[in-house]
């Protein structure tokens, strides 16, 4: 074989044997080598490019010129192409791409110039750079610090995120520990932890603070990931920092404050939390925190790190326009911007106290109220010419509210305390404080060995002017009432308010002559002629007079005996005075035996009820009875409902009076049903009082069942005074009952409550005219016209109208002619027991 024979094919073996894919072209730019190499990276078999133009091989966008370019190199011998290396994008037979690193070699061959083409894969460089290209844009374009360090701890790279946030450059940080640039001395104890846990191999996760190149210092959540070699070795850590600065300056504000109130601690030293923290995230800022008081004056809470001499000169200071930044804030409620206190005019008054304490700036932020009302201030000082900062809003924004919060909640519990000792309306001493400060004097009394009177004062006639006057024209009486008690007190008398219309006056004295003067002189002080809603009163006041030693040696005792003297003036007339005697103290002791043996009797059933009839008056029927508490005792005898019923309310045991009256009132009915005595309603006494009882509904639908009743068995009687009370029960409870079908009954109606728009609040079943209008039917002719204008409003409204205590026969007719529906009195029966009631129904006709 010839030499030259021999080398082409020795050279074409080569070729086709090489590990990078070799593409030989001829004149016609056809391919005339395509080794195995080239078959892997194009994926087109040597069959389907040899002889084909080179363009199969080549993208789409260069195929149009491709010969042009290659001939052109052929004919004129310029190398554009030739021996040069680059990177090309090979688009395979499937549309898959692959990178080759491609260079181009040209052969002369018997008068013809071949073209070689060397193509290395490098897809998976490609991949990698593209990749680390990717990886770079990200961590340059995050808004997060990224660092990586090496195996030593030391930070090898740093991010465009890292310069940005923390302000460090790279001839900043590179070669140091983390440790060493950003993170505060305090945060050392806690390194060698960290470490351990990324040299075994976990990522650490923590929010902690770091330190900026400007001294600020930052919230961050940090992730640091450690990154081991193929041998286990670890080779560096890749950290990445979010700021979160704002998120945390709230939670750690929240925290620390809230704490601080919910600990109940004093307002300033909440306050000089406030300045800690505001001091730890910024360490140019000089805080300051005012309050606004009473008088619009600001009052400093805390300022821990300006001067005590400045601080004396927060104090007092009048808000207004040109007091300086805090007293204009608080005056303009907003924000008040001073950056040259030097030459700024809201400081022309204050500059020469603060500028030598090297401030030259000032942010005051009003502190608002729930109604948006200034309550205080915040005050930034600094010692540059500076504006508020992005972080600066933050803090105002966070700390306004809280601040807010605690002098409202100060604010609150002034007033509290203010509500717990002084009567809201008349402004005195109410109970409980009347009875320290009455303690306290009656000690000084003693030890002096002086004496000392306690007035009882009841106003007469206050609930006559509450009805017809009004609730207002009585608040207004009081206030005046307890001005005029004040007058006449000296600094060393005691006055207050119990309750309702009755005042204590507390007096030290030294003659029974001076104790009768002072009395009488408040006596017209209390009786001058007062002008109310257009009426002329003249008010007059009952008192009782305890004196000690005498009637007691404890507040508590001489303020019940003067109490009691106040009931024996009330009874002598209007406007009397009385002072206790022993006899009093008896009848008092009488009292309580009397209470005792009333719970005595409910608890074992030892009351009666007796039972009155209520007769139709239009054809002699039973309408049906009124259940009447009887109650007679082995020592008192005969007690008067009048008496024993007072009591129970007054001593809390109405409830279970009534109770014990549903509950036999049930009982006999439930009897009278089984022996077949018609009585077609029970009507049952209740006091305003039980209906405070939420649960008082489902006590009278158990009494019913459980004698299998109906609702209709029973009517419940109330007084008017129902409506004037004030207990946000009463209303529901009423409603909750006649739902269930009970009807109402409106006892003693015309002498209680002057207006008449309860009757559309409730509904009611039946009006009872009171006896006292009936015992005047028959000589007055006014009585006679209030009968026929109750009967009026009842028949108006589809009222049923009972009238009561009809005892002459004459009373009898009057009410008949008027039209009234129903009569009940001694005229036809007096109460009866059970059997005396079974009798009566059977026996005695009605005379009609």
């Amino acid at each position: 074989m010839p030499a030259k024979e021999y080398l082409s094919n020795l050279f074409v073996q080569t070729l086709e044997q090489a590990m990078d894919g070799v593409v030989v072209i001829n004149s016609q730019n056809n391919i005339i080598l395509y080794n195995k190499a080239a078959e892997k990276l194009w994926g087109f078999s040597h069959d389907e490019v040899i002889g084909k133009n080179v363009k199969i091989l080549v993208p789409d966008n260069i195929k149009p010129n491709h010969d042009k370019f290659v001939n052109a190199n052929r004919e004129t011998g310029v190398n554009k192409i030739v021996g040069m290396s680059r990177d090309i994008e090979i688009v395979r037979k499937d549309g898959s791409i692959k990178w080759g690193s491609f260079s181009l070699s040209k052969v002369e061959m018997d008068g013809k110039i071949l073209y070689t083409a060397f193509v290395k894969d490098i897809t998976d460089t490609m991949l990698q750079r593209k990749r680390i290209e990717m990886l770079s844009l990200v961590t340059d374009k995050t808004d997060n610090a990224i660092f990586i360090t090496d195996n030593q701890w030391h930070i090898t790279y740093i991010n465009k995120g890292f310069i940005t946030i923390l302000g460090y450059q790279e001839e900043d940080v590179l070669g140091r520990t983390p440790i060493s640039v950003i993170a505060p001395v305090s945060y050392g104890d806690k390194v060698a932890d960290i470490r351990a846990n990324l040299l075994k191999g976990e990522a650490v996760k923590l929010e902690a603070p770091v330190l900026a190149k400007d001294g600020r210092e930052l919230w961050c959540s940090i992730m640091a990931n450690p990154v081991f070699s193929d041998a286990g070795e670890l080779t560096n850590i890749v950290t990445i920092m979010s700021e979160i600065t704002a998120t945390k300056l709230h939670e750690v504000l929240h925290a620390n404050i809230l704490g601080s109130i919910a600990k109940d601690e004093p307002l300033e030293v909440i306050m000089e939390v406030a300045c800690k923290e505001i001091s730890k995230i910024d360490k140019s800022i000089i805080p300051a925190v005012l309050r606004v008081d009473d008088e619009r004056k600001l009052q400093l809470l805390a300022a821990p790190t300006l001067p005590a001499d400045y601080r004396k000169v927060l104090n007092d200071m009048q808000i207004g326009e040109g007091v300086a930044s805090s007293g204009t804030a608080a005056f303009r409620q907003e924000a008040v911007l001073v950056s040259d206190i030097s030459a700024d005019p809201l400081w022309a008054d204050y500059k020469d106290r603060i500028l030598p304490l090297g401030i030259k700036s000032c942010w005051s932020s009003p502190i608002k109220s729930q109604r948006g009302d200034a309550i205080g201030v915040i005050a930034f000082y600094r010692k540059e010419h500076q504006e508020p900062s992005e972080i600066d809003h933050l803090l105002i924004s966070v700390l306004s509210p809280l601040c807010g919060l605690a002098i409202e909640r100060e604010k609150q519990r002034q007033d509290i305390r203010h509500l717990a000792y002084y009567d809201s309306l008349t402004k005195l001493p109410n109970r409980s404080l009347l009875h320290a400060e009455a303690e306290h004097a009656l000690r000084a009394v003693e030890t002096a060995h002086q004496t000392l009177a306690v007035l009882f004062l009841d106003m007469d006639r206050f609930k006559q002017i509450n009805d017809t006057l009004g609730h207002p024209a009585g608040d207004f009486f009081l206030k005046e009432i307890a001005a005029r008690i004040s007058q006449k007190c000296e600094d060393s008398d005691i006055a207050g308010r119990l309750s309702g219309d009755e005042f204590v006056v507390i007096k030290k004295y030294k003659s029974h002559d001076e104790l009768n003067n002072f009395i009488e002189d408040l006596k017209q002080t209390i009786a001058e002629p007062l002008c109310l809603s257009g009426h002329k009163i003249s008010p007059s006041a009952s008192i009782g007079v305890s004196v000690y030693p005498d009637d007691g040696h404890d507040i508590g005792t001489l303020i019940h005996r003067a109490d009691m003297a106040m009931y024996q003036a009330k009874t002598s007339g209007k406007g009397r005075f009385a002072f206790f005697s022993h006899e009093l103290n008896q009848l008092a002791q009488e009292r309580q035996e009397l209470e005792i043996e009333l719970q005595k009797a409910i608890e074992n059933d030892e009351l009666q009820l007796a039972y009155q009839p209520q007769v139709n008056m239009k054809d002699g029927s039973l309408y049906g009875v009124e259940a009447l508490a009887r109650w007679h005792h082995p020592k008192f005898g005969a007690v008067s409902p009048g008496k024993f019923i007072p009591l129970a309310e007054e001593c809390g045991l109405i409830g279970d009076l009534s109770n014990w009256a549903l509950r036999s009132a049930c009982k006999q009915m439930a009897i009278w049903r089984n022996k077949g005595v018609a009585i077609p309603s029970i009507s049952v006494n209740l006091s305003p009082i039980n209906f405070h009882n939420m649960d008082l509904c489902n006590v009278i639908m158990s009494e019913l069942d459980s004698h299998n009743l109906k609702a209709s068995d029973i009517t419940l009687e109330l007084t008017e005074g129902v409506f004037l009370d004030t207990n946000p029960n009463t209303m529901k409870v009423l409603h909750d009952i006649h739902d269930q079908g009970i009807g109402f009954s409106i006892d003693d109606f015309g002498t209680g409550y002057s207006g008449l728009s309860y009757l559309r609040r409730i509904p009611i079943k039946e009006l009872k005219l009171d006896k006292s209008f009936v015992n005047e039917l028959e000589q007055s002719e006014t009585g006679r016209a209030l009968s026929k204008a109750v009967l009026q409003i009842g028949v108006s409204l589809n009222l049923d109208v009972v009238a009561e205590g009809i005892e002459r026969q004459g009373q009898y007719k009057i009410l008949k002619n008027q039209g009234y529906h129903v009569a009940q009195g001694f005229l036809f029966s007096k109460p009866l027991n059970p059997v005396e009631i079974e009798t009566w129904i059977r026996n005695i006709p009605i005379n009609m």
